[in-house]
């Protein structure tokens, strides 16, 4: 019995595990709706094609596994784009659908008109049209396949009369489409790490996001080796926050503690992580560097050996070879450094701390303290990142996800949409800078239309705060016409929508107004009206830098008395 290509692609989608599809209903797209339908996939309908790329990506992200969206001809695939390079740059697997006028109708500059595949060129692995209904098994076979293998982005165009139009095959060999496995370094280049590793006296192990499954291996090394583990924070919830071994983050998102550690350690070990900021890693002494990726060894600092292989296997197979350390001294002094911090980090997020403002810490913190031990967190990109970042203290057994790679504002809330839709009685919550939030808001009627009861606290401040800070750490005066702006009742603009909302402008408020969010039924926003000049904490003080600020804070008295 023949069937629709869109029926073929459906099905072969269902077969391989996929269970929502993001996208926003058009013409282009209707025989792709029909037939999930007809199937036990779930469409949910976005409000902007930008959320359901960011729902699939944040899928994704989160389980390894495929994560689907779609959007209509031209306008509709042009938000998509926005989106994808969400999943492109964190180098998750999602499969992109983009609808297309009838091929009778191509090439005559029709209203809608785009070249989908030059559009989605740069953020997909592979790109492709089904162009006739004989092809569609085999395109959508390869694009599955180049989305697992690349761990990125693939990209289908469908023109309407082709996805609604009769074929007779099916995609065969669907039980190839999958994660790839993990692999193990070679043993020579094991041994060459060993050999390293027994040569050190003060080792520090860097674990990013590739560590995510190896945390009994690394606790194991760290024993071993007394060297003290620290993490990106693509990494940071891969122990729970108190493990004696898990000293701390790095950079911004950071502590003084592992900053001075990796700057005075004989070794560092950089494990699954492509960490971008150079200055925060060692300018001498030896880097090793493990990573399932070639392309990422070596590239941030001067790598004395780099290994290519996935993190757990290569963490076993070098447990096996490496001779344990005695010497706990360096491990004792990147301890109480870390203590120190800590207790920084708790006067600061004290609420008690002012008595008629909110500060950001404190909001960050009393999330982590309410939150369940499983829930899963989605950072949204700005100041809120350091915020939550820094004062997130996670169990082990919840999760992080956010846009750490592409670093776009506004992608907390429909990451969050997709990793709820998995599992709609896990707890899942979105940190959202205001500016963020702003972006798309829309999507929280995606939540509540599809009954995802995602909880959105803002971080309400009434200005793009990271901007402030950036400029004036280049000696440029803040432009706080372009920087500040007005907000909107995000409570009430919760409770309009359908779902619910809480607000907290004093301190006195915090904890009742994020208890009651995290324990109502349905979706919620939080208003977290919060102190608008915190200066986060700098792990390394540049001397230009401070320069720099001082110069501008200068400049903006200048402008505040002149009125210039």
């Amino acid at each position: 019995m023949s069937q629709t290509v869109a029926d073929i692609l459906v099905a072969a989608l269902e077969e391989i595990g996929v269970r929502q599809l993001f996208g926003l209903i058009g013409d282009s797209l209707n025989p792709l709706a029909d037939a999930v339908r007809r199937s036990h996939i779930e469409w949910i309908g976005v409000r902007h094609e930008e959320g359901a790329a960011l729902a699939a990506a944040g899928q994704a992200k989160l389980t390894g596994r495929l994560g689907v969206c779609a959007g209509t001809t031209g306008p509709g695939s042009t938000h998509l784009v926005a989106g994808l390079y969400e999943a492109s740059r964190d180098h998750a697997p999602v499969l992109a659908l983009s609808g297309d006028m009838p091929r009778k109708l191509q090439g005559t500059d029709h209203i809608q008109t785009t070249k989908p595949d030059l559009l989605f060129r740069d953020v997909s692995l592979y790109t492709e049209t089904i162009s006739s209904p004989a092809q569609a098994p085999a395109v959508i076979h390869q694009a599955i396949a180049a989305a697992y293998a690349g761990r990125g982005v693939a990209h289908l165009t469908l023109p309407q009369d082709v996805i609604g139009a009769k074929a007779d095959a099916h995609v065969s060999s669907v039980s190839t489409l999958k994660p790839p496995p993990e692999r193990a370094a070679l043993d020579a280049d094991v041994a060459g790490i060993a050999a390293r590793i027994d040569r050190a006296k003060n080792v520090v192990i860097m674990c990013g996001f590739g560590c995510h499954g190896a945390a009994e291996e690394l606790r194991a090394l760290s024993d071993r080796l007394k060297a003290p583990l620290i993490h990106s924070v693509k990494g940071k919830d891969i122990m729970a926050y108190d493990d004696p071994r898990w000293m701390g983050g790095i950079g911004m998102i950071g502590t003084k503690a592992v900053y001075n550690a990796i700057m005075r350690c004989d070794l560092l070990v950089m494990v699954g992580t492509d960490y971008p900021y150079s200055e925060f890693l060692p300018d001498k002494g030896a880097v090793i560097q493990i990573d399932e990726r070639p392309q990422a060894l070596g590239r941030r600092v001067p790598t004395a050996q780099g290994v290519v292989g996935s993190v757990r296997p290569t963490l076993q197979a070098l447990l096996a070879k490496v001779a344990p350390k005695s010497d706990a001294g360096f491990w004792d002094t990147v301890t109480k450094e870390r203590r120190k911090w800590d207790e920084m980090l708790d006067r600061q997020s004290d609420p008690a701390r002012s008595r008629d403002r909110i500060h950001p810490q404190a909001v960050a913190r009393m999330v982590s303290d309410l939150a369940k031990h499983d829930a899963v967190f989605t950072f949204d990109t700005g100041l809120n990142t350091l915020w939550s970042a820094n004062w997130i203290r996670q169990s082990g057994s919840q999760r992080i996800i956010g846009s750490f790679n592409n670093a776009a504002v506004g992608t907390a809330l429909g990451q969050a949409n997709g990793i709820q839709a998995l599992d709609r009685s896990r707890q899942v919550i979105a940190l959202c800078g205001d500016g963020g939030f702003n972006m798309l808001m829309c999507e929280f009627l995606t939540a509540v239309h599809h009954k995802l009861p995602v909880k959105a606290v803002v971080y309400n401040n009434s200005a793009f705060g990271l901007i402030t800070l950036e400029a004036e750490s280049v000696g440029l005066p803040a432009f706080r016409k372009g920087i500040e702006f007005p907000n909107p009742d995000f409570a009430a603009f919760a409770r309009a929508c359908g779902g619910n909302g809480f607000t907290a402008k004093k301190p006195g408020e915090l904890k009742d107004a994020i208890g009651e969010a995290l324990s109502c039924e349905g979706p919620a926003i939080v208003d977290a009206v919060v102190a608008a000049d915190e200066i986060p904490n700098l792990p390394h003080l540049d001397l230009d830098q401070v320069g720099h600020v001082a110069l501008a804070k200068i400049r903006e008295a200048i402008l505040a008395v002149t009125g210039a």
